[in-house]
């Protein structure tokens, strides 16, 4: 009798061993290959029902799922959607999933391996696997006083992060979207509302402006030249650099105009710290044909130009053109021709010099819950790139805390606290100007850094909405 108990025990074990390596090995083995198998097609729309986590700002959700009566039974749901629109992105059925909602999807599914433990307690207990939810590096206030900053109608977008973590407060763009339009369960009503925003002027659903688009940077790409001239060795604050107001340019019959609207013709020749005061054009393209077009471009490189990186979503590489003429190069020096950047580039250039000459991976994620909220993990500081030596970032804040004090940016001034920073215009052919600030504070101690970029706009306009905006950012960072 006890050999027959014995024996049936044995074989239930047996059976109970191989049913749940069975489980296991096609929950979590197989899970790809049968996801991808041509003969599932339920794969979509199970994936599609799951409790997705939430992606939360200061512990809110701004992205989150919600029962839904229908097949689904979940429906993802955006809270403040044109506000985080270009950070979240979207989960649709009929589009897929952009931004945070795709480079997190293991996470917000509970695909991760970190959620490994939670599926296996889920497997057991019989519940619906559920996503972990994503905490943001966004500061909520910061945030919302960017956004109203960019007028309604006006192309531009805004970037403030904390030089020393790379951690950014708050990024923003307009025109924005509502993703709750292409979340929705009727595909065809998705689909309608797809093609009715790809018609605004200036908007993609698919796109962050703010890591994505290339912009004509201007005047503000002559910090990337300064920081180049000091690395060199063959510049430094007394170096004086012919100051024509019109720089023949060799090969053609064109020439390079100083910038009209400060100060530049008070002096025959300029030194950098009065070139970057008053953004003289002359100087810094006969300063780029001295250094040659490699030392600008590896300069560029170590600000991160020509790398396509993650934050954890996507940034362009930013473009600093090859195989210049010498007319091209000059140009180029003064952030015209084929340089292109991502407003978070130049947040980057800046953050860099902030941090004495170490620039720090940027980063939207603060952390990552369990569906109970608990931690599972936490973002750390990363170093990015060695930019710049300590001493040449110390004294290209020197400069630009010149500018802000004495020269174009005086409108970032606030009292009794040292801002260094630099304006820039791009003209834009068949369009208007890019109007640019980038800069930092407090200098001596930078807190912060702020990059805005207002596209199609004319000289007045872009500087009021540039460098008082800057000014604003800063005095709220810092008062909190």
């Amino acid at each position: 009798m006890n050999q027959a108990i014995r024996s049936s025990w044995m074989v239930a074990l047996a059976m109970f061993t191989l049913v749940l390596g069975a489980l296991t090995f096609v929950q979590f083995f197989e899970a790809d290959a049968l996801a991808d198998n041509d003969w599932n097609n339920r794969s979509l729309l199970q994936d599609f029902g799951k409790n997705r986590g939430s992606i939360l700002v200061d512990g809110r959700a701004i992205a989150e799922s919600v029962p839904s009566d229908d097949e689904f039974n979940y429906q993802r749901v955006y809270n403040e959607p044109s506000l985080y629109a270009h950070l979240t992105g979207f989960y649709s059925l009929a589009n897929g999933a952009t931004q945070l909602e795709s480079v997190m999807a293991d996470e917000l599914s509970g695909a991760s391996d970190d959620l490994f433990y939670d599926r296996i307690v889920q497997l057991f207990s019989g519940a619906q696997v559920q996503g972990a939810s994503v905490e943001l590096t966004i500061d909520p206030e910061i945030q919302q006083l960017a956004w109203d900053l960019i007028p309604d109608g006006q192309q531009g977008s805004i970037v403030v992060m904390e030089p020393g973590t790379g951690n950014i407060l708050a990024m923003v763009s307009k025109p924005s979207y509502d993703p709750n339009l292409l979340a929705g369960h009727d595909t065809g009503v998705v689909m309608e509302n797809l093609e009715e925003l790809s018609s605004v002027p200036g908007l993609s659903p698919y796109f962050n402006p703010a890591t994505q688009s290339l912009v004509a940077p201007g005047s503000v790409f002559k910090l990337v030249v300064a920081a180049a001239a000091l690395e060199s060795g063959d510049f430094d604050e007394d170096s004086e650099i012919p100051n024509p107001a019109v720089l023949d340019l060799p090969g053609t019959d064109a020439g390079l105009p100083n910038f009209v609207n400060g100060n530049c013709a008070a002096r025959a020749t300029a030194d950098l710290e009065f070139a970057l005061e008053q953004s003289c054009n002359t100087p810094f393209a006969q300063i780029a044909w001295e250094l040659g077009e490699e030392t600008v471009l590896e300069q560029a490189q170590d600000f991160g130009f020509g790398e396509k990186f993650f934050v954890p979503v996507e940034v362009a590489a930013s473009q600093f053109p090859e195989d210049l003429s010498q007319p091209a190069l000059a140009q180029s020096a003064i952030g015209q021709f084929d340089v292109r950047v991502t407003p978070l580039q130049m947040a980057m250039v800046n953050a860099a010099i902030a941090n004495d000459g170490v620039l720090m991976k940027p980063n939207l994620v603060k952390a990552l819950r369990a569906p109970d909220l608990e931690r599972i993990s936490a973002s750390e500081p990363e170093v990015l790139k060695e930019s710049m030596s300590a001493d040449s970032a110390n004294q290209l804040t020197d400069w630009m805390v010149n500018v802000v004090n004495n020269g174009s940016a005086r409108a970032a001034a606030i009292p009794g606290v040292e801002v260094a920073g630099k304006t820039g215009t791009a003209e834009v052919s068949g369009q208007g100007d890019n109007a640019w600030f980038t800069g930092f504070a407090p200098a001596d101690d930078p807190q912060v850094v702020v990059s805005i970029v207002m596209q199609n706009v004319d000289l007045t306009t872009g500087a009021q909405l540039t460098s008082p905006s800057a000014r604003q950012l800063i005095e709220a960072v810092l008062n909190k």
